[in-house]
């Protein structure tokens, strides 16, 4: 079976269609997979733009380490286009954070968000 992580997933630009995308990559790097709803929100702390953000958490099961994990998942940022130009512009195709692994939390703050606290019941 693996070890068993929650992610967080959002995209402030052609926001469907990334997640949608998104869910797809996670396809290959996880099993039993299962999502919570799609939920729309305003972004947080960030002045520069002010296109809402869709968010939805996933989780499932992966063999892979923390470190390798996270390292898949950024590479996917990537391959979405994400840079860190674009995010000094408030442009994130794609964020894919790692909540929890087994059962250590990670991303604190995160976990306090009220979209967190309400989509982690669809889980």
């Amino acid at each position: 079976m693996g070890h068993q992580v929650i992610l967080s997933l959002a995209s402030n630009r052609f926001q469907e269609k990334n997640l949608s995308r998104a869910r797809q990559c996670l396809e290959e790097i996880l099993s039993d997979l299962r999502y919570s709803r799609e939920l729309w929100t305003q972004p947080v702390g960030n002045a520069c733009r002010r296109d809402a953000y869709l968010n939805q958490l996933a989780t499932g099961f992966t063999t892979l380490d923390e470190d390798t994990l996270n390292g898949r998942l950024k590479q996917m940022e990537l391959n979405f286009g994400r840079t860190q130009a674009k995010r000094q512009l408030g442009i994130v195709p794609i964020d894919l954070d790692i909540l929890q692994y087994d059962d250590e939390r990670r991303h604190q703050l995160d976990w306090q968000r009220p979209y967190v606290k309400e989509l982690i019941a669809d889980l």
